[in-house]
């Protein structure tokens, strides 16, 4: 039987449960969105993450900042990886999850000074749900997010 202290800690999960359900719900919506280009879609992705984690302005021009650099990290590393495999052989899949880590890791670090302590949860929570969302068939370029054997965490 649960107690009263155990409610308060219900209830903050229950909230990042629904926050980063809101946000794949935001993702699929205007992933569906035929007009609108990937410069739109980035722009309302960090309008929604700076409604979720209640960012001021001056966190979320940082926090844009900061996933924009990952992004132009994780793209290069695909294309370096992507020019590296010889013609028609496959990626290490392995070795491209491991280099994910390794920046999603990075930016955490770079994320940590920026957000507090209630803001940097959430956002782990939703990149997490993120994660799931890509690794089973959400939306996406559809082959690195079926190529890849899904794994529990």
């Amino acid at each position: 039987m649960g107690t009263r202290t155990d409610e308060p800690r219900k209830e903050t999960y229950m909230k990042a449960f629904v926050l980063a359900l809101a946000a794949l719900w935001a993702g699929a919506v205007f992933a569906q969105t035929p007009d609108a280009t990937a410069t739109q879609r980035g722009a309302q992705h960090m309008n929604n993450l700076a409604i979720l984690l209640d960012l001021t302005a001056a966190q979320k021009a940082q926090v844009q900042t900061i996933l924009q650099a990952e992004h132009a990290q994780m793209k290069q590393a695909f294309q370096d990886v992507k020019a590296s495999t010889a013609a028609g052989a496959k990626p290490n899949w392995q070795q491209m999850r491991t280099l994910h880590q390794q920046i999603s890791q990075e930016t955490i670090t770079k994320l940590t000074p920026v957000l507090t302590a209630t803001q940097l949860q959430k956002f782990k929570i939703i990149q997490h749900a993120m994660r799931g969302h890509f690794r089973h068939g959400g939306h996406g370029d559809g082959a690195a997010a079926t190529a890849a054997p899904a794994t529990t965490n």
